[in-house]
């Protein structure tokens, strides 16, 4: 069976649950026709629940009343919709609810993820934009609104004719960083921007690394720049390669270690890349 888009949306404003938790119901209630006549703490024990069992009980008791305004007053598609980007809905921990502004429909084209530093260099900035313009015009550019990489990408999908979806670890109605407004306002209209956050969720650090699997789950490959060993760019590789999507690195200087990450991952056998060939030889 199918959880209603009320359910869902009640599941996730409820405190001590995750997403994981929210899935875990889900495929209990495959076989069960009464869903909606479960109690919270059925709920809670088809979730697993256990030292935050009480305080989900008592929040999604809570909750009804909240979930008619969440709805009127977020756009949102949930992992049942014909909407809902099918290589993101095969990833294991997929988010169960995601916000959006824009065109929806651009969840169903095909996409590529740039990634990278967000103090990329000039050559960095250059590179990306060249990749970008050399695709074909079929393919939709994934980033994630942060400064350097991210924001190239996006400019340079926009600046050759391109659709680009953003991905973003905050409320939509909260614009991090604020360099971007201009840019958040133009892709929020005119392209897309997606959360898996409701409004007035502050973009905390932990939400990255989770906004990080959503960039890598909507992509047939994830392209990255100018990452060093231990940087946030590298988790959207690591979740790419875990799902089984191709991963393309594009090779940098050795004297700052500014791109020491790509590197590692070239030689853990990522597709070394020089121009748009190397990753549509792979994809094609």
């Amino acid at each position: 069976m199918q959880l209603s888009t009320e359910m869902l949306v009640r599941l996730k404003l409820a405190k001590g649950i995750s997403n994981l938790g929210i899935w875990q119901i889900i495929k209990a209630l495959r076989d069960f026709e009464l869903a909606g006549e479960l109690t919270a703490y059925e709920i809670a024990e088809l979730a697993g629940l256990r030292k935050t069992r009480w305080s989900f009980i008592t929040s999604f008791n809570e909750m009804e009343e909240k979930v008619d305004s969440v709805i009127k007053t977020h756009s949102l598609i949930t992992i049942y919709d014909e909407f809902y980007p099918p290589l993101l809905r095969e990833m294991y921990n997929a988010p169960v609810v995601l916000f959006y502004k824009g065109k929806k429909e651009l969840l169903k084209t095909s996409a590529l993820s740039f990634v990278g530093s967000r103090k990329a260099t000039k050559v960095g900035l250059t590179s990306c934009k060249k990749l970008i313009q050399e695709l074909p015009q079929h393919f939709t550019i994934v980033s994630g609104l942060a400064k350097g990489i991210d924001a190239m990408s996006h400019k340079a999908a926009i600046m050759c004719g391109k659709r680009t979806i953003s991905v973003i670890g905050s409320g939509l109605d909260v614009v991090y960083p604020k360099a971007n407004q201009a840019l958040f306002d133009y892709l929020s209209k005119d392209e897309l921007i997606i959360s898996e956050y409701l409004n007035g969720t502050l973009p905390l650090k932990h939400h990255f690394p989770e906004r990080n699997r959503i960039i890598a789950g909507l992509s047939m490959g994830t392209v990255v720049f100018e990452a060093k060993q231990r940087s946030g760019s590298l988790i959207t590789c690591e979740r790419a390669m875990e799902e089984g999507r191709e991963v393309f690195a594009v090779p940098g200087e050795i004297l700052t270690g500014n791109s020491n990450g790509c590197h590692q991952l070239i030689q853990q056998g990522a597709k070394c890349v020089f121009s748009a060939k190397d990753i549509l030889a792979e994809i094609s």
